[in-house]
């Protein structure tokens, strides 16, 4: 029986595509597209700049436009802390966002109460001490608030209290279509296998995570980390935003590859390949905490990185 050379060449190629698929069973297929993934701005990015005084809160959605070409605002509470009933200052916020043309997406909160405290009473004023900020998260237009899962005594108790205080202010928050997401942020909030946990046994639509990057010491000052790579990994099924953490850079003119990275800590191109790979589609959070550039510069920076990274998956 003779083939003809097409028909071999045809087989050939076909049988060489399904060893080759079989070699490399994690091989990536599906193309990136950038525009799935719009970049925000997290404030802390400027922190120090705010803190000094010279870019007042209120400056916060026309720097992002002007300085970064971002389209994107997740706030601090810490920025605008006594203002959190004020309708009058909330109105001037979301005024000059619109005015911008950039969008509210998230206010992230600190300085609230532990909403997993063991004591019932203080878990309670926590939940409650939440509440104003749900309530200035809808008026701005926000879709979600960023909390801390603190808690205190065993692995297991704390998950139990975690959940029950996430429980209560999701159930506040969901009539007002707000999520409550939690970051990895110091302590056992920093184990992803510990805060997937937490969502889990919250079960709710409305509640969910904010992996962040960079943010995995459990203890800091006894060197315990969690792997960053695994945590991630293990939170982006429940994220509703994504934390673009950087640090400080490797060069002045690094390329973005897995052997010859941008960011000192953290392999970039890695992480955004586990964001993408869990099938999340949203914005990207830059929060640059560098010390060796400014923080206009290291925004920038980052901002560059981020582009170049979706630029090499896609």
């Amino acid at each position: 029986m003779t083939i003809s050379r097409r028909r071999f060449l045809q087989a050939s190629s076909a049988a060489f595509a399904s060893l080759s698929l079989a070699q490399f069973p994690t091989l990536t297929l599906a193309k990136v597209n950038p525009e799935d993934y719009p970049v925000s701005l997290a404030q802390w990015s400027l922190h120090r700049t705010i803190r000094s005084g010279k870019l007042d809160n209120l400056d916060f959605a026309k720097t992002a436009k002007e300085e970064f070409g971002i389209s994107g605002l997740e706030y601090v509470n810490q920025f605008f802390k006594d203002k959190a009933k004020d309708k009058k200052y909330l109105g001037e916020m979301k005024q000059r966002a619109n005015d911008h043309g950039v969008k509210s997406l998230l206010i992230m909160i600190d300085g609230e109460g532990r909403l997993g405290d063991p004591n019932e009473e203080k878990r309670k004023q926590a939940v409650e001490n939440h509440h104003k900020w749900v309530e200035a998260a809808k008026f701005l237009g926000c879709h979600s608030i960023r909390v801390n899962a603190a808690s205190g005594g065993s692995y297991e108790e704390q998950i139990k209290l975690a959940a029950d205080g996430l429980q209560q202010l999701t159930e506040f928050a969901a009539p007002m279509g707000i999520n409550v997401i939690v970051e990895n942020h110091g302590g056992l909030s920093s184990n992803g296998e510990w805060l997937s946990s937490v969502i889990k046994k919250v079960d709710h639509k409305n509640c969910g995570t904010l992996p962040d990057f960079g943010n995995f010491a459990i203890n800091r000052n006894e060197g315990e980390w969690y792997d960053r790579y695994k945590g991630v990994k293990e939170l982006m099924p429940y994220a509703k935003a994504v934390s673009f953490k950087t640090h400080d850079f490797v060069d002045d003119r690094p390329f973005v590859t897995v052997d010859n990275r941008w960011d000192k800590e953290t392999d970039i191109v890695k992480m955004m390949q586990i964001v993408v790979d869990a099938g999340y589609k949203g914005y990207i959070g830059i929060e640059y905490e560098g010390h060796e550039l400014d923080e206009y510069a290291g925004i920038r920076r980052s901002k560059e990185m981020l582009d170049q990274t979706l630029a090499k998956l896609s």
